[in-house]
C-alpha cells in the first residue's frame, strides 16, 4: 500500500515534530502537577512526585530553549490543546464527578511513564541531529536522556507500589 506524504522541508518537519513534543510537554507538566498534588502529603511518594514534576518541568523549558536555538517558532494552540486536553482528561467516565477513582493514581502513573519514554526519543532524535547541527549541544542532551531514563524508572517503581497496594485484594 503506497502512502502519500505531503512535501515539506526538513525544517518545516523538525518545526511540527517539536511543537507536537512541546504539547506532549505541556500535558505532562500539568498530569505530573495533578498527581504531586494529589498524593498523600509526607509521604515518600509525595517527594519523589514534586521533585519528579520540578524536573518535566525544566525539561519543557529545555525544549523551549533548543526551539529558539534552532528557530523554530512555538505553535500556541497545540499547547493549548495538550492543555486543554490534560484538564478533559481529569472528566474520565469513572463514576465518579467529584472524586478520584483508585485507579487514578496507576492509570495516571502509565501515562506519564509513556510521555517520559516519548520525551526521550525526541532526546535521542535530537541528539542524531545533533551530529551535524552546532546549535545543538551534544551535553545537555545527553543528561535530558540521561535525566528522561532515570525519570522513566523513578516511574516505574511508584507504578508498581501503586498497582501492588491497590490490586493485591483483588488477587486470586
Amino acid at each position: 500500500m503506497a502512502m502519500r506524504t505531503a512535501r515539506r522541508t526538513g525544517p518545516d518537519l523538525l518545526g511540527v515534530y517539536l511543537n507536537d513534543h512541546l504539547a506532549g510537554a505541556t500535558a505532562g507538566v500539568e498530569l505530573s502537577r495533578r498527581m504531586t498534588a494529589s498524593a498523600e502529603p509526607k509521604s515518600a511518594a509525595a517527594g519523589t512526585l514534586k521533585k519528579l514534576s520540578a524536573e518535566i518541568a525544566a525539561d519543557r523549558g529545555s525544549l523551549i530553549k533548543i526551539m529558539t536555538a534552532l528557530d523554530i517558532p512555538r505553535r500556541n494552540y497545540k499547547v493549548f490543546a495538550a492543555w486543554a486536553g490534560e484538564k478533559a482528561a481529569r472528566l474520565k467516565l469513572n463514576r465518579r464527578l467529584l472524586t478520584r477513582s483508585p485507579l487514578s493514581s496507576l492509570e495516571e502513573a502509565e501515562i506519564l511513564r509513556l510521555g517520559v519514554e516519548g520525551k526521550a526519543a525526541g532526546w535521542r532524535t535530537l541528539r542524531v541531529l545533533a551530529e551535524r547541527d552546532t546549535r545543538l549541544d551534544t551535553s545537555t542532551l545527553d543528561e535530558l536522556i540521561a535525566r528522561a531514563a532515570r525519570q522513566s524508572a523513578v516511574l516505574e517503581d511508584l507504578r508498581t507500589d501503586i498497582a501492588e497496594q491497590l490490586l493485591a485484594d483483588n488477587a486470586v
